[in-house]
């Protein structure tokens, strides 16, 4: 079964020559013009990934990925614009797109892309889980040894990032740019807080989150 990828891109040319690589690719294409249009393509059908513009003429782009996140949506997003400086790059990232690439490009750079993302979204399973701890990625709910662990939204999704990356320490920073999508402050006591939370909520688990002098913060086999 072809995989369907929705295009948003104002600009005529660049969206039918987009849709025409990737139909050639194999893909199922939707086309928008706009935000609007794009709301109610998404209504009626929910693509395996979203080629975006940033600039559209009934707003950005940006807007519409941090719609889509703040629901839950997982669907992939490669935002395509030609704005580029680091700064551009980081905000759409922290907005929740999954990669970002500068026009002009070329096609085969284009295509590569979005196959990496559904890759990368096909191997992210529903359910996690670690000794006597499970995650439901989808209904972001967590048990410990069969019981309703109670965690906030940061928490989980900071439990989510440790595990994916067991075994490895992560700086503060990159955790809380990665949870809390915004530049990391130092003085901010967010990440610490909920960390000592998460830790507490834990205990029993048969994992923990050690301390990594000089470096940040571990998950790993308690």
């Amino acid at each position: 079964m072809r995989k369907t990828i929705l295009c948003v891109e104002d600009e005529r040319q660049t969206l039918d020559s987009n849709r025409r690589a990737l139909e050639d690719a194999g893909y199922a294409v939707l086309t928008a013009e706009n935000l609007a249009q794009a709301r109610a393509a998404l209504s009626q059908q929910a693509p395996e990934a979203i080629v975006l513009d940033i600039m559209l003429p009934d707003g950005l782009g940006l807007d519409l990925l941090k719609e889509l996140r703040e629901t839950g949506s997982k669907i992939p997003v490669l935002l395509l614009t030609a704005l580029s400086a680091p700064s551009d790059v980081a905000r759409g990232l922290r907005a929740g797109a999954n990669d970002y690439l500068s026009k002009p490009f070329a096609y085969e750079v284009l295509l590569a892309r979005v196959e990496t993302m559904l890759r990368n979204a096909e191997q992210m399973p529903d359910r996690v889980t670690r000794g006597a701890l499970s995650l439901d990625v989808l209904s972001l709910r967590a048990l410990l040894n069969g019981k309703r662990l109670s965690l906030t939204q940061k928490e989980f999704a900071l439990l989510m990032l440790l595990i994916q990356n067991e075994d490895r320490a992560l700086t503060a920073a990159y955790i809380y740019e990665t949870v809390w999508q915004q530049p990391y402050v130092p003085t901010d006591r967010a990440l610490a807080s909920n960390l000592y939370r998460l830790r507490k909520k834990l205990e029993g688990s048969e994992y923990a989150i050690v301390n990594v002098r000089g470096v940040g913060y571990r998950f790993e086999k308690a």
